[in-house]
């Protein structure tokens, strides 16, 4: 049973999208997140959806039967804030997040302001942990 998602991958081009972030900060923290994502990640960059830029992709079936694509992990230049999703979780990386810098988060989300003080190391490391887990969960 396989949904239809609202957000899904497209060939929208992702240097296209980057180039039209207006603030030229937002602008150059998401360039250097795109840079360690696809590092981390060893997935090149594309769009899902208008404004979120994934990186690789695992097929989930959960037990209700609910099935589909996703991104392995993500970014995405929002008002005021660079979200990067951390399809893995957050909740087993809080000892690491306390090395990472200034960030709020969600359940799957870090909120950052801009990369001033934000450790890039545990960054990757925090997106390599939870790209793990979801290899280990959807083989």
């Amino acid at each position: 049973m396989a949904t239809d998602l609202k957000t899904v991958r497209t060939k929208r081009s992702v240097t296209e999208f980057v180039k039209s972030v207006k603030d030229p900060q937002q602008r150059r923290d998401t360039q250097t997140l795109v840079a360690l994502l696809r590092k981390v990640t060893g997935e090149r960059p594309a769009m899902w959806g208008r404004s979120i830029i994934g990186f690789g992709s695992y097929h989930y079936v959960y037990a209700s039967g609910r099935e589909g694509d996703w991104m392995l992990a993500g970014l995405s230049p929002r008002k005021g804030q660079v979200s990067v999703y951390l399809m893995g979780g957050i909740e087993p990386e809080k000892p690491l997040l306390t090395r990472l810098g200034k960030h709020k988060t969600g359940k799957g989300c870090l909120y950052l302001k801009n990369l001033e003080g934000i450790d890039l190391k545990v960054l990757g490391e925090l997106v390599r942990r939870s790209v793990r887990r979801l290899r280990e969960t959807y083989p």
